[in-house]
């Protein structure tokens, strides 16, 4: 029911019209109500108002140009011409004058406020039986009426304001103005309070990049800076957990080599047999196993962001990448940088070069700057590949897909793992796809 009470309120044609950040939302709600109201303010004022006001204005003129007519056409002699346009200065404020033998002007300029001209359209005929016309804009104090005598024209000019209300224009200047005041008031506060978790995004962000946000604070209203409090301590748990495990995995690695390097000396001074060598390269594969599983585990969380250059980087894992014996081509421009943590990048390119060349005898690593910003490294190799619907699974840890690729013996199925691990840590991610080499091509995506 609400789904669709919000269809109804809400269809999508008006949607995609409306702002998508939360300061164009809020704006608009503050906005949009003060608007409406001051439209039907204005509305109300001007038909119960302002056209009353206007229409009573404009039967008092037409009633005493009406009389003036009267006047006129009671005695037309000059004398008495002359005695009506004095009264009517002195108690009305009109000036009349007789153009002799004149018509009435064919045409008229229509007013910008058409109901101003219907207004005094309606009084005139309403007092008057002569033909009239009259224009209210060519003079901005007056307005100009002529009336149809015998004689020729009888011009009247009257004040403006004898004809209509002319201080409707103050009550709409501060209307806009308070428009103006109240939408630069809703601007200042909803910015601010936008902005508080604005602040917490990029706390949030940062956290999840690994790096720290030492100035961070609560700030903003009471349910924002309840948000950022639950933060700061959900990141402080996240950081006592994070470190209790570094702790715990330091003292196991520590306990586990020991006794290894204990094995692998005994191991070393036995005397040669296949037995020997057989708990030599099970000691071997034991030491690879928990240098995997620390690394998946502690990952590089410690480490500082720092300005990368891809060339050098890329030439490293390359050249670690030919010792398993791969032919390892690099194409990277030396001008090439990106601010990442150094160690986590290369691990991640190390797993994802290593399992290239342990399934292929070619592999090629290239990077590219993306148009909007960020880095591409894609490194392909000609082997089996894997087959397009369990890519994601072998990103799962601990996962060998040993019927699509060759197994790697030293391998516990944790390289991809590790390096989409790292590649999240920055913000970006690790794509799978059909290699153009035949075998496979995973993409280490970089934000910019």
């Amino acid at each position: 029911m609400r789904r669709l009470l919000s269809r109804w309120l809400w269809p999508r044609s008006v949607k995609k019209w409306l702002p998508t950040t939360l300061f164009g939302r809020s704006l608009l709600i503050i906005i949009l109500p003060v608007a409406i109201m001051q439209v039907v303010v204005t509305w109300v004022f001007f038909d119960a108002h302002w056209e009353a006001v206007t229409s009573r204005l404009s039967d008092s003129l037409a009633g005493d140009i009406a009389w003036a007519v009267e006047s006129y056409q009671d005695d037309p002699s000059p004398p008495a011409l002359a005695r009506l346009a004095a009264r009517a200065e002195r108690s009305m404020g009109l000036s009349i004058a007789l153009q002799q033998n004149r018509n009435l002007p064919t045409g008229r300029r229509a007013s910008l406020f058409a109901a101003l001209d219907r207004s005094l359209q309606r009084a005139l005929e309403d007092r008057l039986d002569a033909p009239f016309w009259f224009d209210t804009t060519r003079y901005p104090a007056y307005v100009d009426i002529r009336v149809q005598v015998k004689q020729g024209v009888l011009r009247i000019i009257a004040p403006r304001d004898r004809a209509f209300a002319t201080r409707g224009h103050i009550f709409i200047l501060w209307l806009v103005v308070a428009t103006a005041l109240l939408t630069a008031v809703a601007v200042l506060f909803i910015r601010n309070q936008v902005r508080a978790i604005e602040r917490l995004a990029e706390a949030a962000d940062a956290f999840g990049r690994g790096q720290d946000s030492p100035d961070f604070k609560a700030h903003g209203a009471r349910e924002v800076r309840q948000a950022a409090n639950a933060f700061i301590a959900m990141r402080e748990r996240i950081q006592r957990h994070i470190d209790q495990r570094t702790a715990l995995l330091a003292s196991v690695s520590h306990d586990l080599r020991t006794p290894l390097t204990r094995l692998k000396l005994e191991a070393a001074l036995a005397e040669p047999s296949p037995r020997v060598e057989s708990i030599k390269q099970d000691l071997d594969e034991m030491e690879h196993m928990i240098d995997e599983y620390l690394a998946f585990a502690r990952g590089e969380g410690g480490e500082s962001v720092d300005a990368v250059a891809l060339r050098p980087l890329a030439e490293e894992v390359a050249e670690a990448a030919g010792r398993a014996g791969a032919a390892v081509t690099v194409d990277v421009d030396p001008a090439l940088t990106i601010e990442v943590r150094r160690n986590a990048i290369k691990r991640a390119l190390s797993n994802l070069a290593m399992n290239a060349a342990a399934h292929g005898h070619v592999v090629e690593i290239a990077a590219r700057a993306r148009v909007g910003g960020g880095v591409d490294i894609a490194i392909d190799d000609d082997g089996p590949g894997i087959p397009e619907d369990r890519y994601e699974e072998a990103f799962k840890p601990f996962n060998r897909l040993d019927e699509s690729r060759n197994q790697n013996e030293k391998g516990v199925g944790l390289g991809l793992a590790i390096a989409r691990d790292a590649a999240r840590s920055h913000g970006g991610d690790v794509v799978l796809s059909r290699s153009p080499l035949g075998g496979l091509r995973a993409v280490l995506r970089l934000p910019g």
